[in-house]
């Protein structure tokens, strides 16, 4: 029909006794609040759906006369102020006591988290996959904690991009630019006024528009240069997330970190503690720097040891791509003016960026480890990796002694757990189980469930996912030009009344290195498995490739493709669209989650742990979290080949004991009903998967690790460096400098008779000489570490003694003595070290100088 399409919205007025639910769809904690939701989800169920869960949007599209009927609805409007006290009692809660004991409200300590994108709910569409999920989660924990802290990002006119998949299976990626006021926003104020601030950018000045989002207790602020005063390209800075080229990287990545720090300093907000999660936001160090510089008449060096000293840094990927590099022609046309503030030549500027890797490039990771004084994997095994990968920031430090320490990333369970199991647990338990998060004893209370109960609920929490995934299939499969009898055949087995069979759930972004195709290294076995009738199983796939990952989205047309083969039809199902509320389903009605990692690039990944903490049974490559996790009795575990090996021996090697854990293991064990209607022993692993995961990997637990660990170590030592007029962070750059002018020509060697045998119980003295090449003994400390050796010849330490100053010998030398009784019996082995040591150091290898005898 020929004509323009007009549209208009018949907006409706909220009746005065449900005028705070305009409050409730202001204020983020709706994403983590399912009563908060359901008050809107009950006005118009299909509307809800329509809307996409956006409760700000949905308040101006729901009828009249659906919020009149609620007004007068005695049960809901009971269930209205029972959410209200709810909500009202969260607000007014203080910090928890855990917190107040590691972060002083006296001393008005804040916490800003800086990061380039946040994943609270999919009506806020700021996020692209695992590091946006887990910002938000972060900032989810971080306000039922009560921790002092802001967030900073960015406001994407467009986010990330929607997917659908074609028949052929092309990922087709369609962007939705947001209106701003469909979302839970609003400028920030200053004097009344809404907040502009500025950035620098060559020739020009770009204004920046600063909005904020509540979020429980928590404030976020959000960057914003879509403004009709800025030149055309210059608004498109912030226009979509990670689009654009190098250039509108370093822009956005300015903008973040340098316009970050600009908008809180407007804000009257003064961070103790600033966090750097990934490394977009690591410029902020420099412009931190900068107003040290014209504040204080600081140099740079004592200014750069006062910002790291209260700065700790998240690196949250091993794959190199995953850090930001930028040309150092383009670093100077960028920061050619701004070097000039900090007061240092471009080669000395450009040298804060530098890596091995790479150097005619600025490593924006590189920077926030030099920025830092904290810095942290987000598990035990990334920790390692990142120990590895960063180790030329302390490059005479074992990468085992580096100071890179983890914090396994945990997973907000308010948000992720399915709504069943909470009623089940309000039940039995009563509501004070949400304040048992991190008492694992407390969570041994499962097996108390009876298991037909138990296995009950996981078939209902199936169906409603078959319900939900047959219904987007079905879209998807219409829309590509399928008929009935096809769609038929590809949905046969989502039947919502047929839940008896296993469905293993594989749902993540779609890089090459997660090796979604791993299972389908042998078709015919594979086939024969699924196929079984006395024990089918169905696989699930979902996720998103980035729209420049050419081989990422190849992996989507391979799963496609094995979906459309008739031994397969059914059996193998790829859903589009893949976002929070399809992760909720995936997470909570699936029997296994699968993940198949390339070891060790998995560095933590969560979606694991959200379906542990519902009873999925995990079976994974042991890496990540997982490594950590599994406990042999909570699900099954690939054990990966590292990347010494071949990576088609490598895949095929894992790929054969996938599948042999899901022919012997997996499936016999899901299908041993022994005379019952369930599998006794699949339900002993599931609830072994909640008491396991349920308290060691909460985001509760995450965030209490980074304030006791991280956050108040830091505060602390800010504060050490800024007492005096910052005389701390002035004699400690100094002495920083002393030790890398002198350190290259220190010499030592040991001047005793080096016994190789000595009685039992008794001791031996050891010297050693040391040319200090004008240094003080003072500045060093001299170090024998004891240890024994593996089968391999590796040396493992056991203790570590330290060596007292004893004078000076004819030669001019400092001698250092140790009186030793070797602490173990038998054959043992020993090293000496010496290192530059300071009482102000953060950590004692911070220097990354050593020298082993």
């Amino acid at each position: 029909m020929a004509g323009t399409r007009y549209s208009i919205e018949v907006q409706p007025t909220l009746p005065k006794r449900l005028a705070r639910l305009q409050e409730l769809a202001d204020d983020l904690f709706y994403s983590w609040d399912r009563p908060v939701r359901g008050l809107f989800y009950r006005l118009d169920p299909q509307l809800w759906e329509d809307c996409g869960h956006n409760p700000k949007l949905f308040l101006r599209r729901v009828a009249q006369e659906r919020l009149d009927a609620a007004a007068e609805d005695r049960v809901y409007m009971e269930d209205y102020a029972r959410t209200l006290s709810a909500y009202d009692s969260y607000n007014s809660e203080a910090p928890r006591k855990e917190i107040r004991q590691h972060l002083d409200p006296e001393q008005n300590e804040l916490v800003a988290y800086f990061c380039a994108e946040f994943g609270l709910h999919e009506s806020m569409p700021i996020y692209s996959g695992g590091l946006g999920i887990l910002a938000g989660d972060h900032c989810k924990a971080a306000s039922d904690l009560g921790v002092p802290f802001v967030a900073v990002g960015m406001l994407y006119r467009q986010g990330y991009f929607n997917q659908t998949i074609d028949a052929h299976g092309n990922q087709i990626a369609h962007y939705a630019p947001a209106r701003f006021d469909n979302l839970p926003l609003s400028p920030a104020l200053v004097s009344a006024q809404e907040l502009h601030v500025f950035v620098d950018l060559p020739g020009r000045r770009v204004m920046l528009k600063v909005w904020e989002a509540k979020a429980g207790h928590i404030t976020l602020y959000l960057l914003d240069s879509d403004l009709p005063e800025n030149q055309e390209a210059d608004r498109a800075i912030t226009y979509q997330l990670y689009g654009g080229d190098i250039t509108t990287r370093i822009q956005q990545e300015i903008v973040l970190g340098i316009g970050g720090v600009r908008a809180l300093r407007a804000l009257e907000l003064h961070p103790t503690v600033w966090h750097i999660n990934e490394g977009h936001a690591a410029f902020q160090v420099l412009e931190r720097c900068r107003e040290m510089i014209r504040q204080k008449g600081m140099d740079f060096h004592s200014a750069l040891e006062q910002v790291a000293a209260g700065t700790v840094f998240t690196t949250h990927t091993p794959v190199p791509a995953g850090h930001d590099i930028f040309d150092h022609q383009l670093m100077k046309s960028y920061f050619g003016d701004y070097v000039k503030d900090l007061g240092l030549g471009m080669d000395e500027f450009l040298a804060l960026g530098d890596s091995p890797n790479n150097h005619h490039g600025f490593n924006q990771t590189a920077l926030a480890l030099r920025g830092s004084r904290f810095h942290n994997g987000v598990s035990r095994i990334h920790g390692g990796v990142a120990s590895q990968m960063e180790s030329y920031i302390w490059p005479q430090v074992p990468p085992s002694e580096s100071p890179v320490r983890y914090v396994t990333n945990g997973v907000h369970v308010p948000t992720f757990l399915a709504s069943d199991w909470a009623n089940l647990y309000d039940m039995r338990f009563g509501r004070g189980w949400r304040n048992e998060l991190l008492n694992e004893d407390y969570w041994e209370r499962i097996d108390a469930i009876p298991d037909h109960s138990f296995w009950s609920l996981r078939q209902s929490m199936k169906s409603d996912l078959m319900t939900d995934v047959r219904r987007r299939v079905t879209i998807q499969h219409k829309r590509n030009g399928l008929s009935d009898a096809q769609i038929d055949r590809l949905t046969q087995h989502l039947l919502p009344q047929e839940t008896d069979f296993l469905t293993i759930g594989f749902a993540r972004r779609f890089a090459t290195y997660k090796r979604a195709t791993l299972l389908f290294a042998d078709p015919e076995r594979l086939a024969r498995l699924l196929n079984d009738p006395k024990r089918p199983v169905i696989l699930l796939f979902a996720g998103k490739a980035h729209p420049n990952d050419q081989p990422g989205q190849h992996l989507i047309q391979v799963i496609n493709e094995f979906s459309r083969r008739p031994e397969f039809a059914g059996r193998i199902v790829m859903v589009e669209g893949y976002d929070m509320a399809l992760a909720r389903k995936l997470v909570t009605g699936v029997d296994v989650w699968l993940n198949t990692p390339e070891y060790p690039m998995e560095a933590s990944g969560t979606s694991g742990q959200k379906a542990g903490i519902n009873g999925v049974i995990n079976l994974s490559v042991l890496d990540g979290w997982w490594g950590e996790g599994y406990n042999g009795e909570n699900g099954w575990a690939i054990m990966p080949h590292g990347p010494q090996y071949d990576a088609a021996y490598r895949d095929q090697e894992e790929s054969n004991e996938l599948l042999d854990l899901l022919e012997h293991q997996v499936i016999p064990l899901y299908y041993a009903r022994n005379g019952h209607g369930y599998s006794e022993g699949w339900v002993r692993m599931s609830k072994a998967s909640i008491k396991s995961i349920m308290p060691q990997f909460s985001s509760q637990r995450m965030v209490m690790d980074y304030v006791r660990d991280f956050y108040a170590p830091a505060a602390r030592h800010c504060r050490k460096l800024s007492e005096d007029d910052f005389k701390g962070a002035r004699d400690l750059a100094a002495w920083k400098r002393k030790i890398l002018e002198r350190w290259d020509k220190v010499t030592a060697h040991r001047v005793d008779a080096m016994p190789e045998a000595v009685p039992s119980g008794e001791a031996c003295d050891i010297k050693v000489a040391v040319n200090l090449n004008g240094l003080a003994p003072i500045d060093i400390k001299v170090e024998c570490v004891v240890g024994t050796e593996d089968e391999h010849g590796e040396f493992s330490s056991y203790a570590c003694f330290e060596f007292e100053p004893a004078g000076t010998n004819q030669q001019g030398e400092s001698v250092f003595s140790l009186n030793f009784k070797p602490p173990l019996a038998g054959l043992q082995f020993y090293k000496i070290r010496l290192y530059p040591s300071h009482w102000l150091l953060s950590h004692p290898f911070e220097v990354g100088r050593m020298i082993w005898l």
